[in-house]
């Protein structure tokens, strides 16, 4: 199941600074857990939809690249996000 334009809404207002603020790292961040919680939601009924996994693979990816550099920008930021989201590392 796809994001809905609600739940992101919903998302930045809750991580962005304003309620047009989409771009930041957070925002994006939450963005990303939430579709990759949906997704992997979806694996346990469909084990060998793997080319879904292959884009749940990428997605991973891009939330370790944000985590990252936020990580790198704002040490505070980055734990703050890890401890909200519950993204263990």
């Amino acid at each position: 199941m796809a994001v809905t334009k609600e739940d992101k809404l919903e998302l930045v207002k809750k991580y962005g600074k304003n309620e047009k603020d989409s771009g930041t790292a957070e925002v994006q961040i939450a963005i990303l857990t939430k579709r990759i919680n949906d997704l992997t939601t979806h694996f346990s009924d469909h084990k060998k939809d793997h080319h879904s996994r292959r884009g749940l693979m990428m997605l991973v990816g891009k939330r370790r690249r944000l985590l990252d550099y936020l990580a790198a920008k704002d040490i505070n930021r980055y734990r703050t996000i890890i401890k909200e989201l519950n993204i263990r590392k």
